[in-house]
């Protein structure tokens, strides 16, 4: 969307407010899948729930890529949201539940990193076809998202099915033969096997003593926790969702959809060029994800967001400024018009 926003309001004719919506609706879209995500893994399997967001994730931007009208833009985003929900939370405990633990934070963190470097090259990909007639090049741009699930359909064949899940479907064999394959040592795989084991009947356990708290009628398992937390859970709450909301309200998602149209407020005069500076950004992004990956167990998680935090602060409130003095004539060759829209 970053890129092509530029092109789509010029040939299918949508207004600011219809590109934002459209833009934003995707964090709402996807709410459907995440909180959907873990009961349908638990039903279809992790590799099966991955498939399904795979197709998803290709029918979305083959659709984005059709589309002519507004109400068929927002239908193609829905299904590429359902895909990107489904992906966001199964991938990461596929992972972890996948490898063994000496390498369970690193596999588990990867998706993050990739995801970054998903958005990196897909600014490259608006570069490449900014040059394009408005009314293809927007459409070449979402239709590149075609290409990465073509080979996770490929990836998938060879892809073993979580461990976890099939013990918790009582097929420990297969279980273990999965987990053969992704230890070091036989002995390892039967550790893990083991652990599994005690995982799946703790859990089951749980859920029978909630069930029986609240005369037999199912106790709602993980939302009766998390609707009706303990001290201990209200605190661990408190933090994560804390430190999630204002990650995202602190606005850097907003500024890095809307970077093309910040250059261009602030005197950029070509879209190309525009998204061109866009690319820059997400190479920096993506360097510092990974300087962050490799000093998160050195210096510690707290510190690393404390200047993260600091170095945020700064940054946003230097960009508003400058779109202020770009509004008001301070920055010359820049149209008050756009700026005051941004801001």
């Amino acid at each position: 969307m970053s890129g092509a926003q530029l092109f789509m309001r010029e040939d299918v004719g949508l207004s600011d407010g219809e590109v934002e919506v459209l833009a934003g609706s995707m964090n709402v879209f996807m709410l459907t899948s995440i909180l959907a995500a873990g009961w349908v893994a638990d039903r279809l399997g992790r590799r099966r729930t991955l498939v399904l967001a795979n197709a998803f994730l290709m029918a979305g931007a083959l659709a984005m890529s059709l589309g002519s009208t507004y109400p068929a833009l927002m239908a193609a985003r829905f299904v590429t949201s359902l895909g990107a929900g489904f992906a966001r939370v199964v991938a990461p405990f596929y992972n972890a539940e996948i490898s063994p633990a000496s390498s369970r934070g690193v596999l588990s963190s990867l998706v993050d990193i990739f995801i970054n470097v998903g958005m990196l090259l897909s600014y490259v990909s608006n570069y490449a076809f900014a040059g394009l007639p408005a009314h293809l090049g927007w459409r070449v741009m979402f239709a590149m998202g075609v290409i990465p699930p073509v080979f996770i359909a490929a990836g998938v064949f060879f892809m073993p099915e979580s461990p976890r899940w099939l013990a918790m479907r009582g097929r420990h064999g297969d279980a273990r033969a999965v987990l053969v394959r992704t230890s070091d040592t036989p002995a390892e795989a039967d550790l893990r096997l083991a652990e599994i084991k005690q995982a799946v009947a703790d859990a089951a356990a749980a859920q029978q003593q909630q069930a029986a708290s609240h005369g037999g009628g199912g106790g709602g398992g993980v939302w009766t926790e998390l609707l009706r937390p303990s001290p201990s859970v209200r605190r661990i709450l408190t933090c994560a969702i804390g430190l999630q909301f204002f990650v995202q309200a602190s606005g850097v998602d907003a500024i890095l959809l809307y970077n093309p149209l910040v250059f261009k407020a602030v005197g950029v005069a070509s879209d190309s060029a525009a998204i061109g500076a866009t690319v820059a950004i997400g190479a920096v992004k993506t360097c510092f994800i990974l300087v962050g990956m490799f000093l998160t167990d050195r210096v510690g998680r707290r510190l690393l967001l404390l200047a993260s935090t600091a170095g945020v602060a700064v940054t946003t409130a230097s960009l508003a400024l400058t779109l202020r003095l770009a509004a008001g004539g301070g920055v010359p060759g820049v149209g008050a018009g756009r700026t005051q829209h941004l801001l």
